[in-house]
């Protein structure tokens, strides 16, 4: 007979965690934005723009991200829930640049047009450097214990 697989028990996680994980990579997110936006809108003015909003809103919608992350009760390795996090953030992210593309585009230019070509174009490359980038940040804190609470066995 087989044995009994163990049960998997979630460690507990305090709030500050998911804070300074968010802190930590708004600050590697937003200078790679401020970075793709600039040579793209081809203005440093720009560029900084969408990187500033982008500190406020992806913050925010950072924080729940990880909130509802740690909700779910996955039966997954660790590998595997990394890359399906990334991917389901990168989704959450590239809507959120293509929104403050335009809205940048808006009231810099008076006028969205041209702002889906370069949104499209910034997502097409965050793609690929952010879901690196947030991978290895997501393994980074995998590996640090800070914020995680230890339990009696």
């Amino acid at each position: 007979m087989s044995e009994p697989s163990a049960k998997i028990i979630k460690p507990k996680v305090e709030r500050k965690r998911h804070i300074a994980k968010t802190i930590t990579w708004r600050i590697v997110g937003s200078i790679d934005t401020f970075i793709i936006s600039t040579f793209f809108t081809s203005s440093i003015e720009k560029g900084f723009l969408i990187a500033i909003l982008e500190i406020i809103s992806k913050t925010v919608l950072y924080y729940f991200h990880e909130r509802a992350w740690y909700s779910f009760d996955w039966k997954l390795g660790d590998q595997k829930r990394h890359l399906l996090k990334t991917l389901s953030w990168r989704f959450v992210g590239a809507m959120d640049t293509i929104l403050l593309v335009m809205i940048v585009s808006y009231f810099k230019d008076g006028t969205t047009q041209g702002a889906i070509k370069i949104a499209l174009s910034i997502f097409s490359i965050e793609l690929i450097s952010k879901i690196i980038l947030y991978y290895l940040h997501e393994r980074i804190w995998h590996k640090s214990n800070w914020g995680v609470i230890k339990t009696e066995d």
